[in-house]
């Protein structure tokens, strides 16, 4: 099951609520709208997710997966070149 709580909010500070219900009911994963500046998105600005904001969200995400038996990988930092 993936879970859309941009969309299903509409708003931003609904976002990481529903987000974290979400995976505490099991979700499989989440499609969430983030931008780097959220109020210049030229689409779903009011529901995006600024990137600092996106991190600490799954930041609060890893707790709650372990807590039901799931994990959140962590993302790879790319090679400097």
């Amino acid at each position: 099951m993936i879970v859309d709580p941009s969309h299903a909010a509409g708003k931003r500070e609904l976002v990481p609520d529903l987000a974290r219900a979400a995976i505490a009911a099991g979700a499989d994963g989440l499609i969430i709208e983030c931008h780097p500046v959220p109020e210049k998105s030229v689409s779903d600005a009011r529901q995006a997710l600024s990137l600092q904001d996106m991190v600490a969200l799954v930041d609060t995400l890893r707790p709650i997966a372990a807590a039901v038996g799931r994990s959140i990988p962590t993302a790879r930092q790319p090679a400097l070149v």
